[in-house]
């Protein structure tokens, strides 16, 4: 069943090859080599969403989002706002590199980012790239990177905006001033998200839960500017805040049906950058970021002792890139970064801030029909030591269409704070938790085989990986628990990506087979599934145009939300749909109708996910 299911997933895709359009401009990333590169040379597996992606998507948030792609799994608990779980290759949720416009705001003490916290009115473009890229960004690239970028401004100044309204009386509006002018390029975006939701838990699967609504509400703003001193230098600064209310729900030992749990998020990032070329062939790149990852939870109106009241990261980062061309198509990149993470949080951890010094350098070469790929990296932290990690990649063009690639790479992750320094706390009922100072990082190495075709309107990547991970940092037992480096995980399978645009109708494919398992026990790994699927169509007819997604996932293995133990998650099916209809040049009408069929399935054991929903949309686009 599983080969049949891939099977017809490639052939699906492959058949329409010889007849698309070839008259499409391929996309420039950065995310991959930390330099300038077109999608068609990138070695790693990379996907691009750009922002008109995102707006004929009219998905409601960055996981609905991400969720389509290969190789991508993103379960929430609850529905929009609350707490996800981001799987790239079948990694861990903590295994996958998240920047936002080149700055760290993921949480030091969970070792997450709240990419559910950041709304889609404010992003321009999303790089994702698979596998190991710790040599070219350190700690947490095991599964991958994912760079999200903030809107900019380009062409004459203009004003822009939406709104929209849905289903359980969710509210969208956003506005944004931006464009460029006399060598400054300017915009300001602001949105606001709001949405009564739904029972995060399900009352009828989890005890001692209240049944209420559980709502979020989020106001985001971003400031991007950049000025340009000639031609060789310019000054950038960008803010960006993310403030966000999310009610939820608790269950079990420590929770009662009339408890009322919220959450208040606080995402921001702001940065400095200064590039300059220091010589024909030379670009320099120095940025200041700061990111914070604030979250504050109460219960009934109060701090949350339980749970933790409060959790703040500051990220400082300063980073130091010198690019070098050497001759029309070689690249050379070295550079420095110093990384400060500090807590503040109500939880006394034993140790509050911590230190990453590393230097990196890298290479990629192209030599006719072949390519090269090199990148080196060591990491210094001041709480557990040194790492380094290496990218070794290779790529033979054998048509003007089609090439093969092969890499391998190594990566770390260094453990949490809350890993290593957290006080020993006793919840009651027997149940305690303590960190521990002796972990080592998680070490991973990861190979891959990829096939790959791009012609105008078309991209096919085929993609082998086999990702293994040791050292893997566990909860050791229950219920008097630490953290251990104990296990050894793997990850293999094959991921396809396909997008084809043919006249007016646009064809995307992504499938997904693999084996997240725990080698010693032969276990699958928590919510991973071992097959997963999404097929979009799309057709425009005039000033209409209308689309069609299905979204398919195998079974996956769970926690029982009451018992605590494994239990397997059905596999689920789920349809949804959009239209647009563009009223003249400047206004278009929009709507999107997820689950379509009301399908009941589970992402997260005990946790609702909703069923038919319905959001129309307005958009004015000077």
């Amino acid at each position: 069943m599983k080969q049949k299911f891939f099977s017809t997933a490639l052939l699906f895709a492959v058949i329409p090859l010889a007849q698309a359009a070839t008259d499409s401009l391929d996309e420039v990333v950065v995310t991959a080599t930390r330099a300038e590169q077109t999608l068609a040379k990138t070695l790693s597996h990379t996907t691009v969403i750009t922002r008109k992606d995102i707006e004929n998507s009219q998905a409601p948030d960055v996981p609905a989002l991400l969720r389509t792609l290969a190789g991508v799994e993103v379960y929430q608990n609850g529905g929009i706002g609350k707490q996800h779980s981001l799987f790239v290759r079948g990694s861990n949720s903590s295994h996958t590199l998240v920047l936002l416009d080149g700055a760290r705001i993921n949480s030091a003490t969970a070792g997450t980012t709240q990419i559910d916290q950041l709304m889609l009115d404010q992003i321009e473009r999303i790089e994702v790239v698979r596998g190991n890229v710790s040599s070219l960004y350190g700690s947490e690239a095991i599964g991958g990177a994912i760079q999200i970028f903030t809107r900019r401004g380009k062409g004459a100044p203009s004003i822009n905006g939406s709104i929209g309204a849905g289903s359980h009386n969710t509210q969208r509006a956003s506005v944004s001033f931006g464009g460029e002018t006399e060598g400054t390029a300017f915009n300001v975006q602001l949105s606001k998200f709001k949405t009564e939701g739904l029972s995060a838990i399900d009352p009828a699967v989890a005890s001692n839960v209240n049944p209420d609504n559980d709502g979020y509400d989020n106001s985001s703003v971003s400031v991007n500017v950049r000025h340009a001193f000639g031609t060789d230098h310019s000054l950038s600064a960008s803010l960006f805040d993310s403030d966000a209310t999310d009610q939820r729900d608790n269950s079990g030992f420590f929770a009662s049906a009339t408890d009322v749990h919220n959450s208040k998020a606080h995402i921001q990032k702001q940065a400095l950058a200064l590039e300059s070329r220091l010589g024909e062939n030379w670009q320099s790149r120095v940025q200041l970021s700061r990111g914070g990852d604030d979250t504050q939870n109460f219960l009934n109106g109060a701090p949350d002792a339980v749970n933790g009241a409060r959790f703040k990261t500051t990220s400082d980062l300063l980073s130091w890139q010198n690019t070098l061309t050497i001759g029309e198509r070689n690249v050379l990149i070295a550079g420095l970064e110093k990384l400060k993470q500090q807590v503040v949080s109500s939880t006394q951890y034993t140790r509050t801030s911590r230190t990453d010094d590393s230097l990196y350098a890298g290479y990629t070469g192209n030599y006719g029909a072949q390519q090269v790929q090199l990148n080196l990296r060591g990491d210094r932290y001041s709480d557990f030591g040194a790492a380094s990690t290496w990218l070794l990649g290779y790529g033979y063009v054998v048509t003007a269409e089609w090439r093969f690639t092969a890499s391998m790479a190594t990566a770390f992750k260094a453990p949490t704070l809350n890993d290593l320094f957290y006080p020993f706390t006793d919840f009651g009922g027997g149940y305690s938790y303590v960190g521990n100072t002796d972990l080592k990082p998680e070490r991973s190495r990861d190979s891959e085989l990829g096939v790959h075709y791009a012609n105008g309107g078309q991209r096919l990547d085929l993609v082998y990986f086999d990702n293994r991970i040791r050292d893997l940092i566990v909860i050791n037992t229950l219920p008097a628990s630490t953290m251990v480096n104990l296990n050894e995980a793997r990850s293999d399978g094959v991921e396809l990506s396909y997008s084809g645009q043919f006249g007016d109708t646009g064809v995307k494919l992504a499938a997904t087979q693999q084996n997240p398992r725990d080698v010693q026990t032969g276990l699958s790994l928590l919510r991973r599934a071992k097959h997963f699927s999404t097929v979009g169509v799309s057709h425009r007819l005039g000033a209409l145009k209308v689309g069609g997604e299905w979204q398919h996932s195998g079974t996956r293995t769970d926690i029982d939300i009451n018992t605590f133990m494994r239990t397997e998650l059905a596999a689920y099916d789920v349809a949804n749909i959009t239209a647009s209809y563009a009223l003249d040049k400047q206004l278009v009408l929009s709507a999107r109708v997820d689950n379509l069929f009301d399908r009941d399935y589970t992402l997260a054991h005990g946790y609702n996910t909703p069923g038919r929903t319905v959001f129309v949309g307005l958009n004015y686009q000077h």
